[in-house]
């Protein structure tokens, strides 16, 4: 049976959410604004794509049973990021159609595609979560510090728990999907598509929000090779003249250390390799530090601004 933990916590967002919610580091939060208006649609189309394969996932009790759990954690997911993205549609209502698009390539994709493809789409992009992830809890003071507790807290959980069902996506990927290069040749269409609904985000974000609400251009944070492009921007030939044309604009992983984020794009490449195992990654030791207090009882909507005292 699975260990996977449905945590329903009482997320609470309204118009006072900032947009620019880490002044700190506004790259960093355009990216997690981003991935907000990209996760309710995705998570609908996760819970779309297993209802399709649900007859052949109920002929093995566990991997229903994964089903299940898996599926009700992505539910909770939905309904909080609905509540963050709710309140900047709020401050600024054209954004909605950043989630009617998200949501119209998904209902699009699925009247396109078998229930192999989709769950071949939803394995592949679950595997490079949990590298990336890992990343960004490891660097929380860096990424997280100074920023709305609210916003952080959400964005945290939500990593923790995707992190927890590292596994969940392979498994339902496997019982339809036996061999494993079935699921490698769908790679360069998902994350086709992937980019396709982040630039339309990130287009919609440059064109409704004032440039002072967002401090940075989000189309060119979240290009095809935004993180390859930050790690060439490290190489110091490649600084200097970055820095010669004034073109030196900071980037969303600007604190991670160059070694991390090296290793970061090494996992995240093998994430997608026939035979890889999710269950086999190194893990964020604070992951587990967040469960443990959310077990005792903690605030965890506001967990971001506390984690200190949690070492």
């Amino acid at each position: 049976m699975t260990g996977l933990v449905v945590r329903k916590i009482g997320w609470d967002f309204d118009a006072s959410v900032p947009f620019r919610w880490q002044p700190a580091n506004p790259q960093f939060g355009l990216f997690c604004n981003a991935f907000t208006f990209i996760a309710v649609p995705f998570e609908r189309y996760i819970v779309t794509a297993v209802r399709m394969a649900s007859d052949r996932l109920d002929q093995d009790a566990d991997v229903a049973a994964e089903a299940d759990a898996f599926l009700k954690q992505e539910a909770q997911h939905a309904a909080a990021h609905r509540k963050h993205m709710l309140a900047l549609i709020q401050r600024y209502p054209d954004l909605e159609q950043c989630y009617v698009g998200a949501c119209a390539a998904y209902e699009e994709l699925i009247g396109q595609e078998p229930v192999e493809f989709h769950l071949a789409y939803i394995a592949n992009l679950e595997a490079t979560f949990t590298p990336l992830f890992k990343v960004l809890l490891d660097n929380r003071d860096s990424l997280f510090g100074g920023g709305d507790p609210r916003v952080a807290s959400l964005m945290m959980w939500h990593f923790v728990e995707e992190i927890e069902h590292r596994s969940s996506g392979l498994i339902l990927c496997n019982h339809v999907n036996p061999h494993p290069w079935s699921r490698v040749k769908y790679i360069r269409r998902t994350f086709a598509h992937v980019a396709a609904v982040a630039d339309a985000i990130a287009t919609a974000f440059d064109d409704i929000v004032p440039f002072e609400d967002r401090g940075a251009s989000t189309r060119a944070l979240l290009s095809g090779h935004f993180l390859t492009g930050e790690l060439n921007a490290r190489v110091p030939v490649v600084r200097r003249l970055r820095n010669r044309e004034s073109a030196a604009a900071p980037t969303i992983f600007a604190p991670v250390p160059t070694g991390e984020l090296a290793r970061m794009l090494w996992r995240l490449a093998l994430s997608q390799a026939p035979y890889h195992d999710p269950a086999d990654q190194p893990l964020p030791d604070w992951a587990e530090t967040w469960m443990r207090a959310y077990e005792r009882g903690a605030d965890m909507t506001t967990f971001a601004g506390s984690w200190t005292a949690e070492r």
